[in-house]
């Protein structure tokens, strides 16, 4: 009997020794998990650790770390403030929480910031963070007393120079916004954030000259940031440099960003020049661009009340403007089919039918079906 518990008692004090072991916190194995970015293989691992010592910090963090990079927020989430839970000063905790809180609890993501901020009141990151939650609320001036003390502490960080500027652009304070946007230029001249607010600040001020050199920059470094490189051409059409306003349009017309705005101000400079026909070509784009692509049905259903109300000539008129305006063939049969039908005048309705061929791509059985019509009531009048 005794040398049974004997037993017993060595097989349970190697077995406990060796779960012990088996469940020990490698940290090497874990940064190259992390390094091979076998995020998977890290929850895996880390898991019956975290299970087994529910208050390892190191382990929870490691574990929070890996699912918030296999992007599984909501489990790094709890594990974060687990840590929290256990210590509330845990800087790695707080700057995951405000960063994962940052857009959906944005309240509670300042409440984190605040306290990393009295923890480690000389980093400027936290301050910035700060300064962009207010921005995003639209309280400019606090966001510019904590942009304002980030670019203090770090001026030569651009992320806190340009944020500080930005702020100070959106206030009118241009004189301050340029002193910062200078500074930040002489030490970096092709810094594209810093380039970019030099093109507004000089924009919104109407001096547009001040921003040719800063939007030819962006043009030499193959930026294609729309605002600002609009900002641009627009200071060109001002400053009656029409030439180089029809550059920088096409500039962004050939990386497939320019919008309506693009295409009017190079038609308008076109007709400077007094290239009109292309001009009208790019005003046609604009008017493409004014008018929505479901404005057709809309033509399209006031065609067929207009048919059913017998007021064929408003039928005729809004299909005839559905086709204008965005070339679906569909409309030119329905004009020929209201001619032909309800006018009896088959001459009219036979040009529209002849233009409907010309360009029709029938795809549906009832599109197939009107093509066929058309094309027998061709080869009659052919014969």
């Amino acid at each position: 009997m005794k040398r049974n518990l004997f037993y017993f008692l060595i097989f349970t004090f190697c077995f406990n020794k060796l779960n012990a072991q088996s469940i020990t916190l490698d940290k090497n194995k874990v940064m190259d998990f992390f390094q091979n970015q076998q995020f998977d293989e890290a929850v895996n691992y880390l898991s019956p650790i975290v299970i087994n010592d529910s208050t390892n910090i190191q382990a929870l963090s490691f574990l929070a770390y890996a699912n918030y990079m296999n992007d599984n927020i909501k489990t790094a989430e709890k594990y974060y403030l687990k840590i929290f839970s256990i210590d509330s000063n845990n800087i790695n905790a707080l700057n995951y929480l405000s960063v994962i809180k940052s857009f959906s609890k944005p309240e509670e993501a300042q409440q984190y910031t605040l306290r990393l901020i009295n923890l480690q009141p000389n980093k400027a990151l936290h301050y910035r963070n700060m300064g962009s939650f207010f921005n995003r609320k639209n309280q400019k001036d606090s966001a510019l007393i904590f942009y304002k003390t980030a670019y203090q502490l770090a001026p030569d960080d651009y992320k806190n120079g340009t944020g500080f500027a930005e702020i100070l652009i959106d206030t009118k304070n241009f004189i301050n916004a340029d002193s910062i946007i200078n500074k930040g230029l002489i030490k970096d001249s092709l810094n594209i954030f810093y380039l970019k607010l030099k093109i507004r600040s000089a924009y919104e001020q109407k001096n547009y000259q001040n921003a040719l050199v800063a939007g030819e920059k962006l043009i030499q470094l193959e930026d294609i940031s729309l605002t600002a490189l609009t900002q641009l051409s627009l200071s060109y059409y001002y400053l009656k440099m029409y030439s180089d306003c029809i550059r920088v349009c096409e500039y962004l017309d050939d990386h497939e960003i320019a919008g309506e705005s693009i295409y009017f101000y190079e038609a308008k400079s076109l007709a400077k020049l007094k290239d009109y026909k292309k001009s009208n070509e790019l005003y046609q784009k604009c008017i493409a661009f004014a008018i929505s692509k479901t404005a057709e049905n809309y033509y399209y259903n006031l065609g067929e009340n207009y048919e059913a109300l017998k007021e064929y000539k408003q039928a005729v008129a809004n299909y005839d403007t559905a086709f204008y305006l965005f070339k679906n063939p569909v409309m030119l049969y329905e004009c020929g089919r209201i001619y032909e039908s309800n006018f009896n005048n088959i001459k009219l309705a036979q040009k529209y039918y002849a233009k409907y061929l010309s360009v029709a791509k029938p795809e549906t059985p009832d599109e197939k079906k009107a093509y066929a019509y058309v094309k027998s009531k061709q080869k009659k009048k052919a014969k």
